[in-house]
């Protein structure tokens, strides 16, 4: 009895034994398989992370923000459906295209363009923008088309030169090339009765057809578009005050940005896009890259 006693005792020992060994090594494996889990899980989350981040830099990348004057047809306006549209915003949408990035249209008050581009909100002033007296002011592209600075008075009015402007009411946009070019011709303004500003010229051409003011200083562009399409009872005298042309105002140093959109530009002149969309506009091509 004695014998078979300390045979089951010792029996039940290694049992003990065995079943305490294996559970060790089992907590061993599953241990070293959750650190192996934490590890990869670890791993993958700061690929994601970087992978995010990445992705996050390309998109900011690959979008083309254009600051425009949205009460400035027909190069950037408000169309009927409540849609951005215009020239120059077309010509934009299609260069972005070209160059693989989205476009964005952002809307800006005139006189805070500069504030704008030095932030960073936009990337490029892209509407009937004038080069002549802000040669040193922005990076430009090469120049697009050609305009000229007019007078537009009511279609029955007297005022048939700028001699017969003298002691008239003139307004112009407030920071507009015009506003710049009669700084320039001092001695013009200087025989207008009063020379006034406004912050758009919507408001100037409602205010010269109800008879509050007797001219307004203009892009002839603007102005035949303006007349034409609002059938406003409105004429331009037939001499025009300054010549210039149009281009794209870039951020100074931001030269990689002004050669992708000018190269677009140059594929478009060659291709005929440029053609077909300034024909759209104003009935002809009026562009000059490529010429």
């Amino acid at each position: 009895m004695k014998k078979r006693t300390v045979s089951l005792f010792l029996a039940a020992v290694m049992t003990v034994c065995l079943s305490a060994c294996g559970s060790s090594a089992q907590g061993t494996a599953a241990s070293g398989t959750t650190a192996a889990a934490k590890a990869e899980a670890a791993s993958t989350a700061a690929a994601a992370s970087t992978a995010a981040a990445t992705a996050a830099a390309a998109g900011k990348g690959k979008t083309f923000t254009v600051g425009f004057d949205q009460d400035f047809p027909p190069m950037g306006f408000v169309g009927n459906d409540g849609q951005f549209t215009g020239f120059d915003l077309e010509l934009a949408a299609e260069a972005a295209k070209r160059m693989g990035m989205e476009i964005k249209y952002q809307p800006i008050q005139w006189d805070q363009k500069d504030a704008q581009l030095n932030a960073g909100v936009i990337d490029c002033i892209w509407n009937g923008f004038t080069m002549q007296g802000r040669e040193n002011d922005y990076l430009w592209s090469k120049p697009y088309m050609n305009n000229a600075q007019v007078f537009v008075v009511k279609k029955d009015s007297a005022i048939q030169s700028e001699a017969d402007l003298k002691g008239k009411t003139v307004e112009v946009q407030t920071d507009s090339s015009a506003e710049a070019a009669l700084k320039d011709k001092a001695d013009l303004a200087a025989t207008f009765g009063k020379l006034q500003t406004t912050g758009e010229y919507n408001t100037a051409l409602m205010e010269l057809d109800s008879g509050a003011v007797d001219a307004v200083a203009m892009d002839s562009t603007v102005a035949d578009y303006k007349i034409a399409a609002g059938k406003m009872n409105l004429r331009t005298l037939n001499d025009s005050f300054a010549s210039e042309q149009y281009g794209i105002g870039f951020k100074k140093g931001n030269t990689e940005l002004r050669d992708k959109v000018e190269a677009a530009l140059e594929d478009m002149a060659k291709d005929g896009t440029m053609a077909s969309i300034s024909t759209k506009w104003f009935g002809k091509d009026i562009t000059t890259i490529g010429k």
